[in-house]
């Protein structure tokens, strides 16, 4: 199973049986609506507060997937899930509420794909029949952590970007328990934490790209596939500046992706004329574009194998107070649509 240094490879290619993906108002305008199961008209959800309503954003897609699976939450053995805030409580109190056993997991944005990873590995080996992992972010309560609150009206530069207000959970099991075609993960690869020593925390795109680049190539070095076997190559949140470095730094290293094959969630989720500066991140970024967004498209006959590679930044407000650089990390997912062969 494992190939290489850093990749799995999944010999019985579990499969998404299912996702629940839902969001707030500024996506409700954005580019892939229409993508979502459910959209919030306001920031709060009848939550009093926006931390309570992150843990709501959770709470409800964990239920869709399961109502849309058909498949009751006691028959789940595993939850595996995070998000930004301190100590991941919106998850935490989410699971409290699902009652599911549960890892609580920290990755920043690039822990949907940690949690995809380790979901198809638990499964492929014989270690759950169902496995639900997902990540969240929310604006208001993201923003007031990290930099200012959004109400604050803080001006922000141009390499800054929006965090998305959304959860994005899929379920995940061994192999389809109905009929029917579904996609599925033929492996992941790894990610190790890479720190050019940036310390902008208005750049996270800048400072994620070289971790994104290196997860890509340890991907085509361990598997011996290259950008050619892939209808899709899409990175987590390196919004614009983001993705013009790393599509550089591929090139520097010889590694020559289409740049209309190469995609990136920040910059697919909101609509040109939304001013999210250089496009959206947050850790249900990658989570809604992909269990909704990609997908969706996947299921259509848009695309029949890609890769997604889910970035993150490793940092914290008490880390930037203390004027540290930014380490970062990617983790890959390969995802195939069609019959298991």
């Amino acid at each position: 199973m494992l190939k290489g240094k850093q990749t799995w490879t999944f010999a019985n290619k579990p499969v998404i049986l299912e996702t629940g993906v839902t969001g707030g108002p500024f996506e409700a305008n954005g580019e892939i609506a229409g993508d979502f199961d459910i959209l919030y008209s306001d920031l709060w959800m009848e939550q009093d507060s926006y931390e309570k309503a992150h843990r709501h954003l959770m709470e409800k897609a964990v239920e869709l997937a399961l109502e849309k699976g058909k498949i009751d939450k006691e028959k789940v053995q595993f939850f595996l899930a995070g998000d930004l805030i301190n100590q991941i409580t919106p998850t935490s109190f989410a699971a409290r509420t699902n009652g599911i056993p549960y890892f609580g997991l920290f990755g920043a944005c690039s822990t949907s794909m940690e949690g995809l990873a380790l979901s198809a590995f638990i499964t492929n080996y014989g270690g759950a029949n169902y496995v639900l992992t997902g990540a969240s972010s929310h604006n208001a309560a993201v923003e007031k952590q990290f930099r200012y609150p959004t109400e604050y009206g803080g001006q922000k530069p141009p390499t800054a970007q929006w965090t998305i207000t959304g959860a994005g959970v899929a379920l995940v099991a061994p192999n389809g328990s109905k009929q029917g075609v579904f996609p599925h993960i033929v492996s992941a690869t790894i990610g190790k934490v890479i720190d050019m020593g940036l310390k902008d925390p208005f750049n996270m795109g800048g400072a994620m790209a070289p971790a994104a680049v290196d997860t890509i190539l340890a991907h085509f070095n361990d598997t011996g596939l290259t950008p050619d076997d892939y209808d899709l190559i899409i990175t987590g949140d390196l919004g614009q500046i983001g993705r013009e470095t790393a599509m550089d730094l591929l090139k520097q290293k010889g590694c020559k992706i289409n740049q209309e094959k190469f995609k990136d969630c920040g910059l697919m989720i909101f609509k040109k004329d939304q001013p999210v500066m250089a496009g959206g991140s947050g850790a249900g970024c990658s989570a809604v574009v992909l269990y909704g967004h990609i997908l969706n498209e996947m299921i259509q006959g848009k695309y029949k194998k890609i890769l997604l590679v889910a970035t993150g930044a490793l940092l914290s407000p008490l880390s930037v107070q203390q004027k540290n650089s930014i380490p970062c990390i990617a983790h890959a997912v390969a995802i195939e649509y069609g019959m298991k062969s």
